[in-house]
């Protein structure tokens, strides 16, 4: 196999010569680069790939780090952050810490991403404080999906998870809901995942908006899974009088929530409605109503806003409007100084299906 030397020393140059002149930098004269690519090509010498990225400083590799890969969220934006880095050339390396905290500090409390990646994507992962001085001495381009894990200096792509929350308990309350329970995550969770608080809040919101003050015993936390909202769907009923409508803060839960209504006798929606958040592949089928959020589409943003800096080809701009979101300051003392980006605030919708309908009369 022929090697940098070998094409060298026919050329009669150095082998550092060599790979300036195939890279095209303009440090090397047009009479000694003629001559090295006569040399190559007589030699049939093909770079590599991955040497040409190390020799210049880049590895052509985007980091893409996330609570657990097997959720439908996470996994619909990884897919569509590949597709679109892969059209600019880049690689995707996948970091999912799947509920681990080892693997979380291997990732985020270390030098671990040093020279392997040349930028960051953060998805639903808030940081704590050691994390983002660890993450911040890297001097990496990145950026964040979903809202609570803002990093101060980068660009954050998320939906509004406070109004998405609203407008699913206020589609309730306007079909004459007013007993309407809500099941969210874990606030125990070993990743710190905060989507949940925000929904929460908004449900909260649109209760006391309607005069109705949210009752503590309406209000159970599980795992965004199946079987977490099937969980807190059984202790839910456990606590004495059912709601007439249950609000999930996603789909899977809410899918739970539907499997342990009826295992209990219960029918949706006659008996209780039930309503999420996603608009997970499967919620059609389920006939499950739903705020629906553009999962792929965060991903596909996200990419674009990473390889501007990194000098990727021009892709086509964003399907549908973006909302300007507010400054998020940082962490006093960690990280660059000032307020992070604006976040980009991407729309949601109510999809109305057959699992919500108004309260059954008595």
């Amino acid at each position: 196999m022929t090697k940098i030397d070998d094409v060298a020393r026919l050329a009669g140059v150095s082998t550092a010569t060599v790979s300036r002149a195939l890279r095209g930098l303009p440090t090397v004269s047009a009479a000694t680069r003629r001559r090295v690519l006569a040399a190559a090509e007589q030699l049939q010498y093909a770079v590599s790939p991955s040497a040409s990225r190390l020799a210049g400083g880049r590895t052509a590799t985007v980091a893409v780090i996330v609570p657990r890969i097997t959720r439908w969220f996470f996994g619909t934006v990884v897919e569509a952050v590949e597709e679109t880095l892969h059209e600019s050339g880049y690689d995707l390396l996948l970091y999912n810490l799947g509920g681990r905290e080892r693997t979380r500090q291997r990732v985020l409390g270390t030098a671990n991403l040093h020279k392997r990646v040349d930028a960051v994507m953060l998805v639903a992962t808030p940081l704590r404080r050691a994390e983002l001085a660890a993450l911040t001495v890297l001097d990496l381009p990145g950026v964040t999906i979903s809202s609570g894990s803002g990093v101060p200096g980068w660009p954050c792509v998320r939906i509004d998870d406070v109004a998405a929350a609203r407008t699913a308990t206020r589609h309730l309350l306007d079909l004459g809901h007013r007993r309407i329970a809500h099941i969210s995550g874990d606030p125990d969770d070993e990743l710190a995942f905060t989507t949940h608080l925000d929904r929460r809040r908004g449900y909260q919101e649109a209760l006391r908006s309607a005069g109705i003050e949210p009752d503590p015993c309406l209000d159970v936390e599980s795992q965004f899974t199946i079987d977490g909202g099937e969980q807190a769907t059984i202790e839910l009923l456990a606590r004495g009088e059912p709601p007439t409508a249950i609000f999930a803060a996603c789909d899977e839960m809410a899918m739970g929530a539907m499997s342990a209504l009826r295992d209990a006798g219960l029918r949706v929606p006659q008996d209780v409605s039930v309503i999420g958040i996603d608009d997970h592949d499967l919620s059609g089928v389920l006939g499950l109503s739903t705020i629906a959020q553009p999962a792929a589409e965060q991903g596909r943003l996200a990419a674009r806003i990473l390889l501007d800096p990194l000098g990727g080809r021009d892709l086509p701009p964003p399907a549908g409007p973006l909302v300007p979101g507010p400054l998020v300051p940082g962490p006093r003392g960690v990280g660059p100084a000032g307020p992070s980006a604006a976040p980009l605030v991407l729309p949601t919708r109510l999809v109305v299906r057959d699992s919500t309908a108004p309260p059954r009369a008595d």
